[in-house]
C-alpha cells in the first residue's frame, strides 16, 4: 500500500449558518506566536474544536488570502516580513456553536487589524485567472451522501500524486480553496452550480501549484490538473483573464507576542 509523505493541511471546513442567530465578529481570546520561518511544517488552518480556532505556520501575507478569499498574488505592498515571517495563532470563539467559515474569517480579519495593525485599500487590476464552467457532457460529481456534516475539502499529498477528497462541497468551495492555497492566480466559478457534491481529485502538481513547496513527481501516472478537473469531475478549467478587485496594503505591523 502507498504510504502518504505528507498532508497539505489546507481544510475548508464550515458549518451552517443557520445554526447560528448571530454572527461574532471577534474571537474571545487570541494567542498569536511567532514561529521558525525555516521550520519544515505544513500549513494548518480549521476549527479543531466547537470554539478553538488553529492557524499554524502561516506568514501573514497567507493569512490574509485566507481571511478575505482572496489569490495572494491580487495582494501587494506592506512591508517585505509579511511574506516571509510566520506565525501561529490560537483562539476561542464565542459561545458553544461552532462558527460557520464566513464567520471565523470574519474573526480573523479583526484579529488582523487588531493584532497585526493591518490596513489596507482595494484596487481594480486585470489578472490572468482560472475560469471553471461545466464540461459539454455535464457534471461528474455525486450529490451529497452526507448533507448534515460539515462541508470538508482536504488535500493530501503522496509520492506520486495529489488527492482531493470532497464530502458535502460546492464548487465555489474548491474554487475558493484553489485560489487562496492552491494556485497561482484566482479562480472564478462560472459553473452555475449550487448543488453540494462528494468527489475525489487525483492529480499530478507542477511548480505553480502550492507555490512550488511541493516537489515534481517524475513518475507519476496521474494526469495534470486542468485534465483530470474534466476527466474526474467534468469541469473545464481554463486560463484567461479579467478584472479581479485586488487588495493593496498600507500598513502592517509585526505583533507583541501574547
Amino acid at each position: 500500500m502507498m504510504k502518504r509523505i505528507a498532508t497539505a493541511a489546507l481544510i475548508f471546513a464550515v458549518t451552517s449558518a443557520s445554526a447560528q442567530t448571530t454572527t461574532p465578529s471577534a474571537f474571545e481570546v487570541a494567542t498569536v506566536k511567532a514561529v521558525d520561518p525555516d521550520a519544515k511544517s505544513s500549513r494548518l488552518l480549521q476549527m479543531d474544536s466547537n470554539n478553538h480556532f488553529i492557524a499554524k505556520n502561516f506568514t501573514v501575507k497567507l493569512l490574509i488570502a485566507a481571511a478575505y478569499d482572496l489569490n495572494p498574488r491580487t495582494i501587494s505592498g506592506g512591508p517585505g516580513w509579511i511574506e516571509t515571517d510566520k506565525f501561529d495563532i490560537q483562539a476561542t470563539t464565542p459561545g458553544d456553536t461552532r462558527p460557520d467559515h464566513d464567520a471565523q474569517m470574519l474573526m480573523l480579519r479583526g484579529l488582523l487589524t487588531d493584532r497585526f495593525g493591518l490596513a489596507f485599500h482595494r484596487q481594480a487590476k486585470d489578472f490572468l485567472i482560472y475560469e471553471i464552467t461545466v464540461a459539454k457532457d455535464g457534471p461528474k460529481m455525486k450529490p451529497t451522501a452526507v448533507p448534515n456534516t460539515d462541508p470538508r475539502v482536504v488535500t493530501t499529498v503522496y509520492p506520486d500524486k495529489l488527492v482531493m477528497p470532497a464530502r458535502n462541497a460546492t464548487v465555489s468551495d474548491l474554487a475558493r480553496l484553489m485560489q487562496r492555497a492552491m494556485l497561482d492566480r484566482p479562480v472564478v466559478d462560472n459553473t452555475g452550480l449550487t448543488a453540494r457534491y462528494d468527489f475525489e481529485l487525483t492529480w499530478s502538481p507542477d511548480e505553480t501549484q502550492f507555490g512550488g513547496e511541493i516537489p515534481p513527481m517524475p513518475d507519476s501516472q496521474a494526469p495534470p490538473l486542468l485534465v483530470a478537473m474534466q476527466q474526474q469531475l467534468g469541469l473545464v478549467m481554463k486560463s484567461t483573464h479579467g478584472p479581479v478587485q485586488a487588495m493593496v496594503i498600507d500598513k502592517a505591523e509585526k505583533p507583541t507576542e501574547n
